[in-house]
């Protein structure tokens, strides 16, 4: 869950992870460790029709979500960080 600073400009100020709830490091508006982010939209066919979902979870708390998959996630090594 993210939560921002309004005013002229949006500024990122804290992260919870929706699992655990453990606050995730921010430093001058930006996210200074891993955090996996969903944004889901449901469409029609869905029974969520018209709805959207957002979340984040730390690190620990997505290892532990991708190791009860039966279907493994794909892993590539990234050459560019951002």
């Amino acid at each position: 869950m993210r939560k921002f600073q309004i005013g002229q400009e949006r500024k990122l100020t804290q992260v919870l992870c929706n699992q655990c709830g453990r606050k995730l490091k921010v430093e001058d508006g930006y996210l200074k460790e891993g955090c996996f982010t969903a944004d889901a939209a449901f469409g029609y066919f869905s029974r969520k029709d018209g709805i959207r979902h957002q979340f984040d979870l730390c690190e620990d708390c997505y290892d532990k979500m991708i190791s009860r998959f039966k279907v493994p996630v794909e892993a590539d090594e990234e050459t560019e960080l951002l």
